[in-house]
């Protein structure tokens, strides 16, 4: 899998910008790859039934079934957990055509612009960030120690990250969404092939953004919301937030955060339409600098060229089910 790269699209039904991107660039040869490169870079749609249907899933979202009491359930047969398998078999660290790294885009609705999502601090991934950030200004979200919410789609590859565009609604083709998407792809790939070559330039700091907690609104004793997101939060993601500061507004006025908050805080995700089904309206996160390390550019230059140990990441076929990848 030396340099074999995977971009996917459309892990969410509903957000077809990517989805139209990459089917653009399998009818024209591909995506944009730099002048002379070692990278060969595949396009696959995560979930093409969803997208069909123009849902984020039909079953079970698609980017929270890489889990491997998922996966390795015989009995489970829901067509996102069998998709999940089918793109591990054919994709995956042991499939037929495993990829080194995956790409994963995405839109959201919140006013968030454009930004970089990480799963945890694996030193291939944080390498990647931190040379995007430093080439394109883009904020990175940090999510990790959340019990809830795991079985993200990159996790299970040996690289990976995701690429998060917005505000854009929900199965809108937005020209600026797109525009964005590819300037995005375009760079991560220039990158990913300087990293193979032993020429990656990190800065000396990685900003990120630690996810501490998913919000809900506040809510009525029968459930319904009894307040929204005040409209200071609504294009405030990756500002700075203080306790005491409005985080909800209800009919009596606004709701703060709560004193006695510690960190340097933000809010990022406000008022996601996808996320109000697992009452989250918002999520609050931990401004941090990570000092850059040169291992990390090792170790992505050592998953580009094949040096990863096989095995090292979650690796090998699962229960095979009969679609074909799309």
């Amino acid at each position: 899998m030396s340099g074999h790269v995977l971009l996917v699209g459309g892990t969410h039904g509903n957000e077809v910008n990517a989805p139209w991107l990459l089917r653009r660039w399998q009818q024209t040869g591909g995506p944009p790859l730099p002048a002379e490169t070692s990278l060969a870079v595949t396009c696959a749609i995560g979930n093409p039934a969803a997208l069909a249907a123009g849902l984020r899933y039909l079953d079970r979202d698609l980017n929270r079934c890489f889990r491997h009491e998922l996966l390795g359930d015989p009995d489970l047969c829901e067509l996102e957990v069998l998709r999940a398998r089918e793109l591990l078999n054919h994709y995956g660290p042991g499939g037929s055509e495993p990829q080194a790294v995956v790409i994963d885009l995405h839109s959201t609705t919140a006013a968030m612009g454009s930004s970089l999502v990480l799963y945890g601090r694996r030193p291939a991934d944080l390498a990647l960030a931190a040379a995007c950030q430093f080439r394109l200004g883009l904020p990175v979200y940090l999510h990790e120690g959340d019990p809830v919410e795991s079985g993200f789609l990159i996790s299970l590859w040996p690289c990976g990250l995701v690429l998060e565009v917005g505000p854009v609604a929900q199965g809108v083709l937005c020209p600026h969404t797109l525009r964005r998407t590819e300037l995005g792809v375009q760079t991560l790939l220039e990158l990913l092939q300087e990293a193979a070559a032993g020429q990656l330039r990190l800065p000396e700091q990685l900003r990120v953004h630690r996810h501490i907690a998913n919000r809900d609104l506040p809510r009525s004793s029968d459930g319904t919301p009894r307040a929204s997101v005040h409209p200071d939060r609504l294009r405030s993601d990756w500002l700075p937030i203080a306790a005491g500061d409005p985080l909800f507004l209800g009919p009596e006025g606004p709701i703060p955060l709560e004193e006695g908050t510690p960190g340097r805080l933000a809010t990022l995700f406000a008022n996601e339409a996808a996320y109000g089904e697992k009452g989250i309206a918002l999520a609050v996160v931990e401004q941090l600098s990570l000092r850059c390390l040169s291992s990390w550019s090792e170790a992505l230059r050592d998953v580009l060229t094949g040096s990863l140990a096989s095995g090292t990441v979650a690796s090998g076929t699962v229960a095979r089910s009969d679609h074909p990848p799309a």
